[in-house]
C-alpha cells in the first residue's frame, strides 16, 4: 500500500490501484503517474482561449491535455476526458509523446506564432511528473509554458512546477467551503492556497464559471473578489457563463443579468474583470 501526494484526498494505493482521479497508480516503487505522455487533445490555440488576457495577448500556444481528474464537477465541460470509462479508456488507448517529442513540436510551430506549450484540457496536475519534464525542456527552448489547472493540489506539487510555468488560469469554482466539498468534490482551502504560491512565482489569471445555485451569489462574489484583491488586485478574473451539459443538462444557461451583476461586484474591489461565453 503506498500514499499519492498531489492533492487532499491522499489516496492509499495498492499495487496496480488506479487513484480517484483515474491517472495515478499505485505500484511496488510507489504511486506513479499513469497518464505520462498519453495524450488525448492537442492544437494550437489562441492564448485568449485558456483563458488568458493579459498574459501576451494575441500570441498562440500549443495546447495539450491527457486524462484524468481529480474533482466531480457536475457541470464538467470536458468530461469525456476527465472522469469516468471514456477518460480510462484513453489511459489505456491514446497516442504517447515523450516530453521531448512535444518540446520539440512547440518548437516546430514557433513559425506559427507559438509561443510554448499549454497544459490543458484535463485536470493536468494529476500528472504532474509530465508537466514538470516537459516544461523544463520547453524553457529551455526559450519557450514559455502555461497551466490550465483546478488548483486542487499540494504546494509541494507547485514547487516541483513553479520553476517552468509561465503563466496559470486557475479555476475557483465557487467561494463555499461546503459546496466545494458536497457539489464538486473538493477543497476550497487547498485552492485557495495553490492560488496564494502560484501568484508568488506566475502570472496567474482566475476563472469562476458561474453556475446557478452554485456560484451566482452576490455575496460569496464580493467575498471572493475581496480575497483575491488580498493577493493583487491586479489579478484578472473570469467571470464565465454556464450552458447546460453533463450531469446538468436540465439546468437553464446563467442569466446574461447574473453575470453582469456578478462582473460589477467584482470590479468594486478588481482592476480587471472579464466576462465569457456571453
Amino acid at each position: 500500500m503506498t500514499r499519492c501526494h498531489v492533492c487532499f484526498r491522499h489516496c492509499e494505493l495498492k499495487e496496480g490501484a488506479l487513484g480517484f482521479c483515474g491517472a495515478r497508480t499505485g505500484s511496488a516503487e510507489g504511486v506513479v503517474c499513469s497518464n505520462y505522455g498519453r495524450i488525448s487533445s492537442i492544437a494550437l490555440d489562441p492564448i485568449e482561449k485558456k483563458p488568458l488576457r493579459r498574459f501576451m495577448p494575441g500570441s498562440k500556444i500549443l495546447s495539450v491535455g491527457s486524462a484524468g481528474c481529480n474533482l466531480r464537477c457536475p457541470f464538467c465541460q470536458n468530461s469525456e476526458i476527465s472522469w469516468g470509462d471514456e477518460a480510462r479508456d484513453i489511459l489505456l488507448s491514446s497516442d504517447e509523446i515523450t516530453p521531448e517529442r512535444l518540446s520539440d513540436l512547440a518548437l516546430k510551430y514557433k513559425a506559427m506564432g507559438n509561443i510554448g506549450v499549454a497544459f490543458t484540457y484535463n485536470e493536468p496536475l494529476t500528472g504532474y511528473e509530465f508537466v514538470r519534464d516537459t516544461a523544463r525542456l520547453v524553457k529551455d527552448k526559450g519557450m514559455k509554458n502555461v497551466l490550465v489547472t483546478n488548483g486542487t493540489a499540494a504546494v509541494s506539487v507547485l514547487e516541483e512546477i513553479s520553476p517552468y510555468i509561465d503563466a496559470m488560469n486557475i479555476d475557483l469554482k465557487c467561494f463555499d467551503r461546503d459546496t466545494y466539498k458536497s457539489v464538486l468534490g473538493g477543497d476550497l482551502d487547498m485552492t485557495m492556497d495553490f492560488i496564494k504560491g502560484a501568484s508568488e512565482t506566475s502570472h496567474v489569471e482566475i476563472t469562476c464559471l458561474i453556475v446557478p445555485g452554485i456560484s451566482d451569489s452576490p455575496e460569496k462574489m464580493r467575498d471572493m473578489s475581496r480575497w483575491i484583491a488580498g493577493i493583487s488586485s491586479d489579478i484578472p478574473l473570469h467571470i464565465s457563463r454556464f450552458f447546460p451539459c453533463f450531469h446538468m443538462k436540465d439546468a437553464s444557461p446563467t442569466p446574461l443579468d447574473t453575470i453582469y451583476a456578478l462582473r460589477d461586484i467584482a470590479r468594486q474591489d478588481l482592476r480587471y474583470v472579464y466576462t465569457g461565453n456571453c
